[in-house]
C-alpha cells in the first residue's frame, strides 16, 4: 500500500494497516498484472527470437545463391577461354 501511495504523489503520508481482505485483494491484483506483463513480454522476447532466426536464414540463402552465381560465372569463364582456345 506504500508503494501505491507513493506513485500516486503521496510522499509522507502515513498509511493505515489494510486489513487481510484488502491485502489479498490487493496482492492478487499485483500478481496479475505482473503475470500479464510476463507473458507478454514473453511472447514479443520470443517473436524477436522469431524474427531474427528468419532474417539469418535469408540472409544465409542469399549468400548461397550468390556464391553458386560466381561459381557459375567461374565455370562459363573456363569454357569460353577453352573455346577461344581451340
Amino acid at each position: 500500500m506504500r508503494t501505491k501511495m507513493r506513485r500516486l504523489g503521496f510522499r509522507g503520508a502515513a498509511v493505515k494497516p489494510l486489513n487481510e481482505e484488502a491485502a489479498a485483494e490487493l496482492g492478487a491484483e499485483l500478481l496479475g498484472e505482473a503475470l500479464v506483463f510476463g507473458v507478454g513480454g514473453l511472447c514479443i522476447y520470443l517473436e524477436y527470437l522469431r524474427q531474427a532466426g528468419q532474417s539469418r536464414r535469408r540472409e544465409e540463402h542469399l549468400e548461397q545463391t550468390l556464391s553458386d552465381l560466381r561459381q557459375g560465372l567461374e565455370q562459363l569463364q573456363r569454357d569460353l577461354d577453352e573455346l577461344r582456345a581451340q
